[in-house]
Order: structure tokens, then sequence, then C-alpha cells
């Protein structure tokens, strides 16, 4: 495959990671599949007034088990013209069948072909699977060290192909390679984190981030949850207008909001 990216215009791939809200779990709090639910149907479609009032489409990384509890706003991602990949199945508890079956739930739900995988938490997956199962890239990468969760200095920085598939990394700055996913736009200063994504456009011709349903709940609202105060700052309607800033910044640009798939056939 030639991998030359050979398009005018720089390219913007926002994503969503749907997926049952879970993080409690990991701090120690019973937390029910039906709480959760509640909590990532309210930010997906927060998520989606934000992207329709821009007139952006995205990708959804969906689990199973947000698909299989959230018929309607299934319904709505589809609608409104949004593509939807694989989460997995059970976010709090992946497995290695999940390749295949999240791809069998997805595809019977929303009656479309699942062609984008990203494992929960981007834990490490076996490309070998995600080539067998048939999906055409993934996304399961955040190139850059972040102490107790990634260590992924030595691989690329940007997009590439392994075993058949395209694989598209989080975007990282140029150099240091500093992350500029979703924690990052919550605890930098705006003007900060947006010269970093020009930066990063302007090296790369693309860019690429992803962001979570719950961090548009009012996290702040629930100590209950027990969340580090870096996950909860700027959450809930602070995060929803850093995210309205950032896509009409991008938008003020000139660059194009595309789908992975889009961005996968503009490179073959």
């Amino acid at each position: 495959m030639d991998l030359t990216f050979d398009v005018r215009e720089m390219m913007i791939l926002l994503s969503f990671d749907i997926e049952e809200f879970d993080v409690p779990r990991e701090h120690g709090v019973d937390y029910s599949l039906e709480e959760g639910m509640k909590v990532s149907v309210e930010g997906t479609n927060i998520i989606l007034d934000i992207l329709k009032m821009n007139d952006v489409r995205a990708t959804l990384f969906c689990t199973a088990n947000f698909a299989m509890n959230a018929p309607e706003t299934m319904e709505r991602i589809l609608k409104e013209g949004h593509e939807v990949a694989s989460h997995g199945v059970d976010h709090f508890e992946p497995k290695e069948t999940d390749f295949a079956k999240s791809k069998e739930i997805l595809e019977k739900i929303t009656n479309t072909k699942i062609k984008g995988y990203r494992q929960p938490r981007m834990f490490p997956v076996k490309d070998s699977e995600i080539k067998r199962v048939g999906y055409a890239y993934n996304s399961s990468l955040n190139p850059a060290f972040i102490p107790g969760r990634y260590m992924n200095l030595d691989t690329p920085r940007t997009y590439f192909e392994k075993d058949g598939v395209v694989q598209i990394p989080a975007s990282v700055t140029p150099g240091v390679r500093f992350p500029l996913f979703w924690l990052s736009l919550h605890n930098l200063p705006e003007k900060a984190y947006h010269w970093m994504v020009r930066r990063t456009l302007k090296k790369d011709k693309y860019f690429t981030t992803y962001f979570h349903p719950w961090e548009f709940y009012e996290l702040n609202d629930h100590p209950e949850f027990k969340m580090p105060f870096i996950i909860k700052r700027n959450s809930g309607q602070k995060m929803v207008e850093r995210l309205d800033y950032l896509i009409k910044m991008l938008k003020e640009q000139n660059h194009t909001f595309i789908t992975y798939s889009e961005f996968v056939d503009s490179i073959r």
C-alpha cells in the first residue's frame, strides 16, 4: 500500500470513545452498567449536539454494551452522518474475543460495515486478530509516555501499516511527543493546547484526538465517583465550551473534518 498523504487540505480526525461510564469502578466504587449508561447517553447526546451545531462529522468508537443499551442514541449517530467503529464489548473487562464479537454486534445494530477498532484504554492488541476479523484500521496506540499508562516512545508517531492494517495513533507533538488527547484539553490553557495542535498539523498534515461522553457530564457534582482532580477538571459545561472552541478554531483555519474510514481511503 502506498501511504503517501496526497490530499490538499489538512485533515481533522475527531473521535469519541462511546462507552458505558466505568471510571468509578477503576477507583473501587461499585457502579452498575445501568448507572454508567445514564451518564454516557447524556454525554453522547451533548457531543452530538456540539457536532451538529458546528456541522462536522466524527468517528464514534462504540462498545457493544453501549450500542445494545442505547438504540435511540445509536440511531441518532447514524442519522447525523457519523462513522461507527468498534471499541470492544465490555469496556471494563475486555477479552480477546471482543475483536470479532463487537464487530458482529455493531454491524447487526447499525446495518453497516464496521471498518475500525480501538481497544479500551488503548491497551495493546493482537494485530493478527485485527486483520483476521476484517478491520481496515486500528486506532489503539497513544505514541507517548504517560506514567502508569503508556510507554510507547519507540513506536511510530504518525500513521503506518502493520500486517495489512492501517494504524492510526493519537496525535502527539513532534519532537517531545506531548500527547494531545482528552486529558490535555482538560488541564492545559486552551491557547497552549491550540498552539500545539496547529504545530502538529503543520508537521503531519492531519490531526487526530479522542474524548469520552462522561467528560461532558458535571463530574465535580459527584464526589462519590472518587475521580482524580485532573480528570474532573473542566468537565461538564466547561468541556462543552472547550470542545466547541477547538472545533471552531480548526474550522476557521479551513481544515476539513473527516471520518477515520475516509482518511484511510485517502491514503490508499
